[in-house]
């Protein structure tokens, strides 16, 4: 197992060069005057020249390559100057509210899809199935903005005229400041984005439970008498979790980058927010500190989902 996760890693590591790599091609070389670009339309020539020495745009373009993989490194994904702040610090004001939007809806998403899943792939062809995997579609089929919209004049502004303030309409409190109020912030968006991605993990928890149910392993289950409850759990969707971590790991490392439709909607000032204000205001160094961090929790998020393969599947830690 250990050997297999090294070539994980040293993979992820791989792939993180590789992002590193083309973002600094595209915005440190491609462009004819990045000092302009980063200063902004607006800047004094003054403030283009420092610019340009504080980033070393005049030197060679290797030693650029290498001072920027460098501070990348160690944290430093730059300056904003559009808005006076450090990159890091601006990534870190917003990262609690995205945070806490997509663990709380990852929690949500992963217990409503594969619960429903396993539910309908016990009863397949039955009216339970068609009907689970029907409001499945129907949440799929439904863009993250309208459900939210929806969710705000039903459960908000319905009930706020009729005098009933149980959920906000936007906002948010931070967890250390009020954890009552910071999960009543985050119920809207929780059931936005936990509705619509569970039903993606419905099919797939369905799909490969009926493959695995299927399996030699699992008729011998039931010969030796194993009730079915510990049948369908312990052995089989154990074995058919493979695909939804996956797809798991894919989503939450995504949405850790921002989600951006969900946080504009609900006014959360995640990182969502701050992608969208950096393209507003073209702040490339933001928008390259963004780019950074997403794919970085997208690959540590790959390998946590590689290591819980090792602990589910022994053909996994054999190779």
């Amino acid at each position: 197992m250990v050997r297999f996760l090294v070539r994980r890693i040293a993979f992820g590591v791989v792939v993180m060069w590789l992002v590193a790599t083309i973002v600094f091609a595209m915005y440190f070389i491609a462009p004819h005057d990045v000092a302009r670009t980063l200063a902004g339309k607006q800047a004094s020539a003054d403030t283009v020249a420092a610019i340009k020495h504080n980033l070393g745009l005049d030197r060679p373009t290797i030693v650029q390559y290498g001072s920027f993989l460098w501070k990348a490194l160690h944290g430093d994904l730059g300056y904003s100057y559009a808005n006076s702040e450090s990159v890091t610090t601006l990534i870190g004001q917003g990262l609690p509210a995205t945070a806490s939007l997509v663990v709380g809806g990852a929690i949500l998403w992963l217990i409503m899809g594969v619960s429903t899943g396993v539910l309908a792939s016990t009863r397949p062809r039955s009216v339970l199935d068609r009907t689970t995997t029907g409001i499945a579609l129907f949440f799929y089929s439904m863009p993250t903005f309208l459900l939210g919209e929806a969710m705000l004049l039903v459960l908000f502004f319905r009930l706020h005229l009729a005098g009933i303030d149980w959920f906000p309409g936007a906002g948010y409190i931070p967890l250390t400041q009020d954890p009552l109020q910071w999960a009543r912030y985050l119920v809207l968006p929780w059931l936005t984005i936990a509705l619509v991605t569970a039903a993606t993990y419905v099919r797939l928890t369905r799909g490969s439970m009926l493959d695995v149910m299927g399996e030699d392993y699992i008729r011998t289950a039931r010969a030796k008498g194993l009730r079915e409850s510990r049948v369908v759990y312990r052995h089989g969707l154990r074995a058919a979790l493979t695909p939804v971590l996956t797809q798991f790991g894919i989503d939450v490392g995504t949405l850790l980058g921002g989600a951006i439709v969900t946080e504009n909607v609900f006014g959360l000032p995640g990182l969502g927010e701050l992608a969208i204000n950096s393209l507003t205001k073209q702040d490339l160094p933001t928008i390259i500190g963004l780019v950074l961090l997403a794919s970085a929790l997208v690959v540590v998020a790959n390998i946590l989902v590689d290591i819980c393969y090792a602990l589910l599947d022994a053909k996994v830690r054999l190779s």
